[in-house]
């Protein structure tokens, strides 16, 4: 049974950044999408980038092109997430989550079968 772990979060400066890390167990992320979302309070769970088993990734807020950067490391098992120019409005819970793939990616959190406990995320001066 694959297991995340979330770890990074925390309370940064606007224009500060963070490197969120989704560690495995149970099983290898090589044939999985990984999807990082997030959740502000009282609005529902967005997703935020995907990253295929290629390594390719998609990004799916358009106010976080060209600040995140999301990135797997097969060989540690694990995936990450680098937001750099950190904005109030990115405040919020962070959770990766996990999908056997065999290309696609998703944004939408209903077909991962995996999700970390999350991680906060807050912006603030």
């Amino acid at each position: 049974q694959l297991q995340l772990v979330e770890s990074g979060g925390g309370l940064v400066q606007p224009g500060g950044s963070l490197r969120l890390s989704c560690a495995a167990s149970g099983s290898t992320l090589d044939d999985y999408a990984i999807g990082w979302f997030r959740q502000a309070p009282g609005k529902e769970r967005e997703g935020v980038s995907c990253v295929r088993v290629s390594g390719g990734s998609t990004y799916y807020i358009d106010s976080v092109k060209g600040r995140f950067t999301a990135s797997r490391d097969n060989a540690k098992n694990t995936a990450f997430l680098q937001m750099n120019s950190l904005k109030p409005e990115d405040t919020g819970v962070y959770y990766c989550a996990a999908r056997r793939s065999w290309g696609s990616c998703y944004g939408s959190p209903t077909p991962y079968n995996y999700w970390g406990q999350g991680t906060q995320v807050t912006v603030s001066s």
